[in-house]
């Protein structure tokens, strides 16, 4: 196949690796994205259906064909469907990714993991307290047990009167309280995935509405599923606190083994970092002057930039153009957001592509079978063959960027506290609430979600950032929204002196002076990869606490500029679900319905005070999110 130049992209370093892809005639995401238009039409709307073999079914939109499916179902019914199993899908990858940390949390407390151990003794015992376990007077190791246990509880309770442990106790009491009213809460994480698959199979609910806020229960699982891979990875592999990185593809280094980090599950890349500076003299000793250079890509690499300082080489849409600097020696992967062209990619050079989860495998890659009770052998195994596959490059074929950019990250919510209690001891939320009451602060953007083709790369995200920092919004990011802004430069204290609003710029000045940081907090605080969103709401749920009131009364709004997966839209209901405007400018796959999307905007807000925005023009979404602030800003009398 022919590889066409475009990219559409705002980083010069992918643009400038896109032409060397077309040089070799190396498709990229790009290209692919080329060949597939004109995208099916039936698809994008949503109203075509795929769960039987008396189908597929489609919809006419335009009202002169079928209206009906074989067997009945109309356009409300199809899409409903349709958007509850990527609810139900979204939902089982974060919380089997919080199921696999709980299972190998349960074996630290028996000693059974020599590779692991609760690093972060005082973030357990915060935890244990906070879900109702036992800690005076006992050993960190049955305490750890004991959280973990508790834990997967949220995937066998049996009482479907009794909500998610970590859901209930996420959240303000009034939140829960209002959706435990609409029996949206899950009471199990795993049988609220399958009741959705269940209930839109064939011949089951066919209620549209019905149907969706089915859909939003998985989405709540989804959120319960995110709290608790986080709080338990925190405890296991460290709390995140400010450090000082890089990003963009210019991390890889020439005279490093470059070996790069990516995924979603902390597990194994935490143990690669740790075997990777034993093997140090081993990597120079092959002529790797500077020996291993750990880089990371989409969540894996967020997940060790926060808590190893790891430079980030990029985010999901270009991950294939890590390989084509030349100089990636291996490419470590474990669960979702991996494209499955990597192995084609890695075929045309040196870089040795290498699966670790048995249930994801991949053609064109290696396989290397990861187990716990095994991480630190399997981590040297792979560092093994990154080693070797250094002494197969061709140094004629390197071109690595020069585009790396500075970045401040480590914001978990509680270095954010931790930073706004240099101001005030005894208080430390007093900063932050007295500057969004005096209007220092307008308001709390949280940025998530993924790239997307539809969109340029990267450039939704920094469009909207600019225009609300200049107007003195705090601004968080996750996941791959994270990576754009780390790219891009808007991580530094220089990004706030350039773009931040007047008094957005002192009160971040003011909180990075007092935290030791010698200047501003950066303009976009990292809180981490996109299962970290439950950060950005244990800030939320601390301010609405401290105010006495629900989550949709606060100037806190969420923008997804770039979303694409089904995680992406189990995130965004969740997000609505807990109150908050959120904005996404990928035109969602259910305007085929005009019930759903009344559901989605007009009657979410009318339910939950949360409702989706839905804007693919950046500069008109950073309007419609600042009239959300300041709507909510007039009704609190602030």
């Amino acid at each position: 196949m022919s590889s066409c130049t475009s990219c559409n992209s705002c980083d010069p370093a992918a643009a400038e690796l896109c032409t060397v892809a077309a040089a070799a005639d190396i498709p990229t995401v790009w290209d692919r994205h080329a060949t597939q238009q004109p995208q099916c039409g039936f698809g994008s709307l949503g109203v075509c259906c795929r769960i039987c073999w008396k189908g597929p079914c489609r919809i006419d939109p335009f009202g002169k064909g079928p209206q009906r499916g074989i067997c009945g179902a109309d356009r409300d019914t199809i899409v409903a469907r349709n958007l509850s199993r990527m609810m139900a899908a979204g939902a089982a990858g974060h919380s089997e990714h919080g199921r696999h940390i709980a299972l190998a949390m349960q074996r630290v407390g028996r000693n059974e993991l020599p590779a692991y151990r609760i690093r972060d003794e005082a973030k357990l015992t915060a935890v244990a307290n906070r879900l109702g376990v036992a800690t005076e007077g006992r050993a960190i190791g049955p305490i750890a047990y004991d959280v973990a246990t508790l834990t997967l509880e949220d995937y066998r309770n049996q009482d479907h009167h009794q909500a998610c442990n970590w859901i209930t106790s996420s959240l303000p009491k009034k939140r829960v309280d209002k959706l435990r009213a609409l029996d949206v809460l899950p009471h199990n994480i795993d049988a609220t995935v399958a009741q959705i698959m269940a209930r839109t199979s064939v011949g089951c609910d066919a209620d549209p509405t019905n149907v969706v806020l089915g859909g939003i229960k998985g989405a709540l699982a989804d959120f319960t599923g995110m709290c608790l891979a986080t709080e338990l990875s925190d405890a296991m592999f460290g709390t995140p606190q400010p450090v000082v990185t890089t990003a963009n593809l210019g991390v890889i280094r020439k005279d490093s083994v470059n070996i790069a980090v990516n995924g979603h599950n902390p597990l194994l890349s935490e143990v690669i970092c740790d075997v990777a500076r034993t093997m140090q003299d081993k990597a120079r000793a092959a002529g790797a002057r500077d020996g291993i250079n750990i880089v990371g890509i989409c969540c894996s690499g967020n997940e060790v930039m926060l808590r190893h300082g790891v430079p980030l080489a990029t985010n999901y849409l270009s991950q294939e153009l890590a390989i084509l600097t030349g100089a990636l020696d291996a490419m470590v992967v474990d669960v979702q957001c991996i494209m499955p062209s990597l192995g084609e990619v890695a075929e045309c050079f040196h870089t040795r592509l290498v699966t670790t989860m048995d249930e994801n495998k991949m053609p064109g890659a290696t396989h290397v079978s990861f187990h716990e009770e095994h991480a630190e052998e399997t981590a040297r195994t792979i560092v093994d063959m990154a080693i070797g596959a250094f002494t197969l490059r061709d140094p004629k074929r390197i071109r690595i960027s020069s585009a790396v950019s500075k970045a401040v990250v480590g914001f978990s919510a509680e270095a954010v506290i931790g930073a706004l209690a240099k101001i005030d001891p005894d208080d430390p939320l007093k900063p932050l609430v007295d500057n969004i009451v005096n209007g220092n602060i307008r308001g709390i953007a949280l940025f998530a979600g993924c790239n997307n083709t539809q969109s340029t790369q990267d450039g939704g995200f920094q469009t909207i950032a600019k225009r609300l920092a200049k107007n003195n919004v705090l601004l968080l990011a996750t996941g791959c929204g994270a990576g754009a802004f780390a790219k891009l430069g808007l991580m530094t204290p220089e990004a706030t002196d350039a773009y931040a609003g007047d008094t957005l710029k002192a009160v971040l000045t003011a909180v990075g002076e007092a935290a030791g940081l010698g200047g501003p907090l950066p303009m976009v605080l990292h809180m981490g990869s996109c299962v970290d969103n439950s950060r950005a709401v244990a800030v939320a749920t601390a301010i609405a606490d401290r105010l006495g009131v629900d989550l949709h009364e606060l100037p806190l709004v969420a923008s997804a500029p770039e979303a694409m997966s089904e995680k992406a839209v189990a995130i965004g209901t969740w997000s609505v679900c807990l109150g908050l405007p959120t904005h996404i400018g990928t035109v969602p796959q259910v305007t085929g319905s005009t019930v759903v999307t009344n559901l989605l905007t007009r009657g979410a807000a009318d339910l939950f005070g949360g409702y989706f925005i839905v804007e693919p023009n950046p500069e008109a979404a950073a309007d419609t999110l600042l009239g959300a602030i300041e709507e909510r800003r007039e009704a609190l009398g602030i």
